[in-house]
């Protein structure tokens, strides 16, 4: 494992372990932001996922809209 990871891995640990406890002690005022945080959630989804998903082969494609049968 690199220095670099390492170190990620590090930080990240402390940052769960930090999360943790302020939670542990403010539980109530995380839970009055849930729904704002469901609120930033859907423009978030729409601006890294958008509509339709990940379908990347083009067989199931929408019939064009001059082929109506």
């Amino acid at each position: 494992m690199t220095w670099d990871r390492k170190w990620t891995l590090f930080v990240a640990s402390l940052a769960v372990i930090a999360a943790f406890f302020i939670l542990r002690e403010h539980w109530q005022h995380a839970l009055g932001l849930t729904p704002y945080l469901l609120l930033l959630a859907c423009p978030l989804m729409h601006l890294f996922h958008g509509h339709g998903g990940h379908r990347h082969d083009h067989r199931g494609q929408r019939a064009k809209t001059d082929d109506l049968t």
